[in-house]
This record gives C-alpha cells, structure tokens and sequence, in this order.
C-alpha cells in the first residue's frame, strides 16, 4: 500500500483531501503542514520521507498571499520554488510521485480566450513567478508529475471569497466588487475528489493540467451568484478594478480551458452554481 503525504493540510484543499480520503482504501495517507513540517527545511524533508516511507506527494503547501508575496519575495520563491525543489529531490530517491497544486496567476491575462496547458506564462507578480519557477522545477526533473493549474478557489473551510462576501452581505447593504476580472471558481472539494481519482497516474500522463469549475465569469457575478443562492438581499455595485489599489498586479481574464483534464482523466466538471450551492449549503449547516 502506498504512502501518500499531503503538505499544506491546514489550507482549503489539504482539509477537503482529508475529508474526501476517509473513502480512499487503497492508499495510507499523512497529513502534515507548519509546525510539523517545513518543506523548506531539505534535511527535515528527507528525514521525513525515509522514516514514512512516503511514495506520493500531494503538494497543497503554497505562499498564497499575494499582495504580501510582493513585499517578502525571499519567502514566496522559498515556500513555492525552494521547497518544491527539496521534495523532488528525496522524491527522486524512491522514483516517487508528485501532483502538485499551481495557479492560474502564471498567466498575465491578456488572451481572451480560455488558457491552455500549452500557452505561455507570463506572471504579473512574485506570487504567480514564484509559482512558475515551481512548475519548472518540477518539469525539469525526471519526477512521475501531474502539475495542476487551479483559480479562485473556495471551500467551507478557511478564507475565501465565498465566506467573505457571505459576511459583507450580512454585515452591509451594499457593496463594490470587481467586475473586470474574469475567469472561474474552482470549489476546492471538486478538486480533491478529482485529485484522489488521479492517485494511480502513470508516468505517461505527467504534465500541466487545468482545473476550475465550469463557466466563464467575474467576481461581480461570482458575487451576484453568492448572493442568490444564500438569500441575501445586499446591493452589489460592479466596480473596475481600478478602483481596488492592491499592491500587486493582477490577470484581467484567466479562465482555463479543462479538456485536457476531463478527456485524459474520464472527469466530470461541474458548473460553478452547482458547487457552490454545495459549498454554501455547507456552510449554512455550519453557521
């Protein structure tokens, strides 16, 4: 049986992969983030790996913050370039396997039409290069790789944009969202159930896939969506996002074209509104 190590257990996806993993019997898996394991520590890494036996990792671990990439360059390439580094290397060892969670932010935005897995990158900030310097890492080496490009992900878990415009809506009776920006969301359990489907990947699939939700929209009709389907009554007012200075440089459209994923993998995507009334029906039972 083997060994499946997910880092970054504490964020949106790590939680939804241990939620959706306790029906998964033919893997053991190891959840671990920060305090217990810093992947950017090489000798704790190896350490680690040899005294688990570990045979996958499910890298979830990220510097996700990014206007504050901008400002702490040195730690956003550490966690989202260094570190992928030292997992590959004790990886190599054993000739284990990597899927490996990436961003949408490795494009600058300036294609209107879907990204696929063959565009070029060209990341706008730290958090997006970082993340870019991460995939090359990975593809340069010899690894059995899935890289998996995802955007604006949500979940009942942690902070996200669903919670948050959730407590705007009940706190205010209006308020401005971006109406420029334009992609879609990916509900981070999707995602973790379409991750575990792919655990028995051979080395002949190994690459970049893109993975979201289904639908083209901005965060003001993500907004709008949130809105409905929890039954709040909050004016929602588009703004362009000149209007929200944030330190760093963001895509205007970065919608993913998924085929490749769903055609190489038999995947089912669902629509964005599907999900996210799944999300929010959780999130109701929780309140």
């Amino acid at each position: 049986m083997n060994n499946v190590l997910v880092t970054g257990s504490k964020g949106q996806l790590g939680l939804e992969l241990k939620k959706y993993s306790k029906n998964i019997h033919d893997f053991t898996f190891i959840f671990k983030d920060l305090p217990d394991l810093d992947i950017s520590d090489y000798a704790a890494v190896k350490l680690f790996f040899i005294n688990n036996n570990i045979d996958i990792v499910i890298n979830c671990a990220a510097y996700t913050d990014v206007d504050d990439c901008e400002l702490n360059k040195e730690i956003a390439f550490d966690v989202n370039y260094n570190a992928i580094n030292n997992i590959i290397k004790v990886l190599s060892i054993n000739n284990g396997k990597l899927i490996h969670i990436s961003t949408d932010y490795v494009f600058d935005g300036k294609k209107f039409s879907a990204y696929s897995e063959k565009d070029k990158p060209r990341p706008l900030n730290i958090y997006g290069t970082s993340k870019l310097k991460g995939e090359e890492c990975i593809l340069k080496s010899d690894l059995d790789a899935l890289i998996i490009r995802t955007s604006w992900l949500y979940s009942s878990y942690g902070n996200n944009f669903v919670k948050k415009m959730i407590r705007l809506m009940k706190e205010k009776d209006e308020i401005n969202v971006i109406n420029d920006q334009v992609g879609s969301p990916t509900y981070a359990g999707d995602l973790a159930s379409s991750i575990l489907k792919m655990l028995n990947f051979n080395s002949s699939l190994s690459g970049i896939y893109n993975f979201s939700n289904e639908g083209k929209i901005s965060w003001y009709e993500f907004a709008n969506s949130i809105k409905q389907i929890y039954g709040l009554k909050t004016r929602i007012i588009g703004v362009s996002s000149l209007k929200f200075k944030t330190i760093a440089k963001r895509p205007k459209f970065s919608l993913l074209d998924k085929s490749k994923i769903k055609k190489t993998f038999n995947l089912e995507i669902p629509n964005y509104k599907k999900s996210l009334k799944n999300c929010i029906d959780i999130i109701k039972n929780e309140a």
